[in-house]
């Protein structure tokens, strides 16, 4: 029992002292990119790294790198969900990014899909399978047999892009991303 409560405690602390600096890693899409300054007095990501003005705390640092999944979430997510959604014959009202921190995804009864800005952390093959599984609520709102059978029929590996999800999550559970 101590020593449960003693991992516990460390990973509280590893993510209570989450603090992001310039020359760290971050992911995105599945790989790490490193934390560049740049002139002048925008942030964004060229496909080398994410870049930001020099001089920047590690609070801006975050809260510029958070601007930036934002950014690529709407752009991605959106082609994305279009794309699946075309195939699936489902017709999502609207698609929105948000800040959840416990939840990749979810569907409204009114087909409303939201995801979430973290999403852009995994890679496109995880990014696919939250995609489809929101749409499959569409079809299905449970998670009945008739609703993994529409997941699976259009990605048959869901499983394994399910458990990459789990192992993101535990990875990202001793950040504090804000």
């Amino acid at each position: 029992m101590n020593r449960k409560l003693a991992e516990s405690q460390a990973k509280a602390e590893q993510r209570n002292s989450f603090e992001l600096h310039y020359g760290d890693r971050v992911l995105y899409r599945g790989k790490t990119y490193p934390i560049t300054a740049k002139p002048g007095n925008r942030a964004g990501f060229d496909g080398i790294s994410f870049w930001m003005p020099p001089g920047l705390p590690p609070a801006q640092i975050m809260g510029a790198c958070i601007q930036v999944y934002r950014l690529f979430a709407r752009q991605v997510i959106n082609e994305k969900v279009l794309a699946y959604a075309k195939r699936m014959n489902a017709k999502p009202s609207s698609i929105k990014i948000n800040g959840a921190k416990t939840r990749w995804g979810s569907c409204s009864a009114q087909r409303n899909l939201n995801f979430s800005w973290r999403l852009m952390m995994a890679d496109d093959a995880v990014i696919d399978y939250v995609v489809v599984h929101e749409l499959s609520h569409i079809v299905h709102m449970n998670h009945s047999a008739k609703f993994w059978s529409v997941v699976e029929n259009v990605l048959p590996d869901y499983r394994m892009r399910q458990a990459e999800l789990k192992k993101l999550q535990r990875c990202l559970s001793l950040e504090n991303w804000e």
